[in-house]
């Protein structure tokens, strides 16, 4: 029976039936029960451990396609300076107030991070305008000076991060960390394999795929880390990421 009293449909047109139905009901369940599925289907040796498979996994539970695991390439180097970053209650910094929503104060607010979405810069339609370009590429820009030690989540716009890969170019102080996700057709996977090819600590997914909830995935799952090692007072094993 559902919540209104009526009967469920013995099977489903995919071939399920409601005897199928996993039990998992809460949020933190779900997640749990998610996560286990994952690390079934996808048994070790894996092509990420630690932290990277707990970004890695997040990924895969956001976008429901373990696919997508080949084309991750998430960077050692990235999750240290990430974790750190946050441990230091930096800025995120993001290209849409999408990915900036996908990130909750619940995880956010313990840690004294701060998420500032680039399209809340004030004047940025005018400076856009002016600079014949899009908010996204106009918004970092104006960014240049602010970016070092923080962290930089692009899931929507190539133009963003080839800006950003441009001020990198020029001498701009990096980012402890770089999410370079954008999704499309348009110059993301150029922008990618820009990224990817480049000496700064990044994450980022090859080909057209990425996301603005992917991009923020892996932001959360380095704050889980962080939390649990701010919880238990943990060092970074020796050597890990370094």
């Amino acid at each position: 029976m559902n919540k209104k009293g009526k009967s469920m449909p013995a099977f489903c047109e995919d071939g399920f039936s409601a005897a199928e139905l996993d039990p998992a009901s809460t949020p933190e369940e779900i997640e749990a029960r998610s996560f286990a599925i994952i690390d079934d289907e996808v048994p070790e040796p894996r092509p990420f451990s630690g932290g990277l498979w707990q970004v890695a996994r997040r990924c895969i539970h956001t976008v429901g396609d373990i696919g997508i695991l080949s084309d991750l390439r998430l960077d050692e180097k990235g999750l240290v300076r990430g974790v750190e970053a946050l441990l230091m209650g930096c800025t995120v910094f993001t290209d849409t107030r999408m990915a900036a929503d996908g990130m909750p104060l619940r995880r956010m607010r313990p840690l004294g991070v701060t998420v500032t979405a680039i399209m809340s810069l004030p004047g940025l339609e005018e400076k856009a305008r002016a600079m014949g370009t899009t908010r996204s590429r106009a918004g970092m820009a104006a960014l240049e000076g602010m970016l070092a030690g923080q962290i930089v989540v692009i899931g929507n716009a190539p133009t963003a991060l080839l800006a950003l890969l441009d001020a990198l170019g020029r001498g701009c102080p990096p980012p402890a960390l770089i999410v370079g996700m954008p999704v499309g057709f348009v110059n993301a996977a150029q922008s990618k394999a820009l990224l990817h090819g480049g000496p700064w600590p990044h994450f980022t997914v090859l080909g057209r795929r990425g996301g603005s909830a992917l991009a923020a995935a892996c932001v959360n799952a380095l704050a889980e880390i962080a939390l649990e090692r701010k919880k238990n007072g943990l060092a970074w094993p020796q050597g890990e990421g370094r």
